[in-house]
């Protein structure tokens, strides 16, 4: 049993929207897309996580758990209300159509947003509306603007570079602060309005036409985030602030050191003391912005690889209990229907099967890693439980044509003699596998419906630059994917116009 509807859908970063403005955004382009799926009875949009992007751009390393990357905000949308002008504009530097240059992009578009917000204190039209937002948004976006305001004061640098009363948020020193740069709190809490608001009527919008939206939640947050600096007792810290134990995974075949992600870890006992209050509030902005949410690594939350925080592999760390139930009861409690999707994907133990199946979560499938000649591959559409999320390939896989590039000869051969497939056809004829599975969701990444290779990978794991750059080109939404889609829709029961 499942309780979500059968359904297909794209993962489409938006970034990776097409647009003349060097980045994707919350403006034409994205209302477009969503026209895209309704028209081709595609219900469901994914999307990575939207907050604030920190180290190499990656959106899985945020300086907030709950705010918005104001690189998403359209300027179209604020030409739309005054501002910002095409005079603005004039001076855009030339951006290419398939790629973000954060390097170049970030500086040109701070400085817009800049303007914007200058000419937004100079009309009070809106502060009615700025102070509502602020008000629903109190338990975090205070000390989230006033961590903006301090890391641009201190040129970019870690909370745990502050001076010390700074870093251990003395309230004096704080208020002094707020004092100080007020002026870049305030700007802080207008991006987060602006970002909010567009991406509320864009939501609106994919109601409209019948479009649910899967967010991503990461179960870690970054170390460098407003939510360390000011909820430091809820994680592994040193008196100084740094990390005591941080997280990742052990050595397997593929990565014989083990992932060191370097994110702080939980101090589990005190979130539990207070009934889990930080995740039932991050839980319940997430259901704000999103229909349905991916729990990234989900595993963790059963048991988790804690490697000290000197180490710099993750070779020897060691297996920690989590949370378990006890979290999932707090949020069901507080929250009510949980519509989440658990990434269980890796080395996962009967533990975490059977907390997600008593939950009702569905897993996830991916069909590349199902061809190395075992019919009984969990990874088969044949072997898949209806209560379950199936893709060709997620953002952290290479696109299925540069998967079949580089495959070994007998995955290849065997992949191409299940599908009836050749070179030429292989990335759709994936695609109709899983979109023809009992699985309730199916899932491509954009790419894949495109056919792309390994030119527009979105990520490389353990690759520390150059990702998260890819862009769709607005001709690729041609009528040959749209009918091929639509018709791919109405033969496997999927159609959801």
């Amino acid at each position: 049993m499942t309780k979500f509807k059968r359904s297909s859908g794209a993962l489409l970063h938006p970034t990776s929207l097409p647009g003349p403005y060097g980045i994707g955004d919350f403006g034409e382009e994205a209302y477009r897309w969503i026209d895209f799926l309704d028209e081709t009875g595609t219900g469901l949009w994914q999307l990575l996580p939207l907050g604030p992007t920190g180290f190499a751009d990656s959106p899985y390393q945020n300086f907030s758990a709950f705010a918005g990357n104001p690189l998403l905000i359209s300027i179209d949308g604020l030409c739309k209300e005054g501002l910002i002008s095409k005079a603005d504009l004039r001076n855009m530097p030339r951006f290419l159509a398939d790629q973000v240059d954060f390097g170049g992009l970030i500086p040109w578009k701070m400085a817009l947003l800049e303007k914007a917000y200058a000419k937004f204190v100079d009309d009070d039209s809106h502060a009615d509306d700025l102070h509502f937002f602020n008000q629903c948004s109190q338990s975090w976006l205070d000390d989230y603007a006033l961590f903006m305001a301090l890391k641009e004061a201190h040129n970019g640098l870690p909370w745990v570079a502050w001076e010390p009363k700074l870093r251990l948020r003395d309230a004096g020193a704080l208020d002094a602060a707020r004092a100080t740069y007020r002026e870049a709190v305030d700007r802080h809490h207008f991006y987060q309005f602006m970002f909010f608001r567009q991406w509320q009527r864009l939501r609106a919008y994919a109601a409209e036409k019948n479009v649910k939206i899967i967010g991503d939640v990461p179960i870690y947050v970054s170390h460098d985030s407003s939510d360390v600096w000011s909820n430091p007792d809820l994680f592994l810290l040193d008196e100084s602030g740094q990390p005591t134990a941080v997280a990742g995974v052990p050595p397997d075949y593929f990565t014989p050191t083990g992932q060191l992600w370097g994110n702080p870890l939980y101090r589990w006992e005190v979130h539990k003391a207070d009934g889990f209050e930080w995740w039932v509030n991050r839980m319940r902005a997430a259901f704000e912005l999103f229909d349905i949410v991916r729990l990234d690594h989900f595993r963790g939350f059963v048991g988790y690889w804690e490697v000290p925080a000197d180490h710099e592999t993750a070779e020897h760390g060691h297996w920690v209990s989590g949370p378990g139930e006890d979290l999932f009861n707090a949020l069901l409690n507080k929250l009510g229907d949980l519509p989440l999707i658990a990434e269980d994907l890796g080395e996962i133990t009967p533990e975490v099967f059977a907390l997600r199946d008593k939950f009702g979560f569905p897993g996830m499938k991916i069909l590349q890693f199902a061809f190395d000649g075992d019919p009984n591959h969990p990874f088969l559409p044949e072997n898949y439980p209806e209560n379950s999320v199936v893709y060709t390939g997620t953002h952290d896989n290479e696109p299925v044509m540069g998967w079949y590039q580089n495959a070994e000869e007998q995955f290849r051969q065997n992949a191409c003699e299940y599908l009836s497939a050749d070179e030429d056809n292989i990335y759709w004829k994936m695609i109709e596998a899983i979109w023809r599975s009992r699985a309730v969701m199916a899932i491509a990444p954009m790419q894949d419906l495109l056919g792309l290779g390994n030119e527009a990978r979105m990520n490389l794991p353990g690759q520390k630059f150059d990702n998260w750059a890819w862009r769709m080109q607005a001709s690729d939404l041609d009528e040959a994917l749209r009918g091929g889609l639509k018709e791919l829709n109405r033969r496997s029961k999927r159609f959801t116009r």
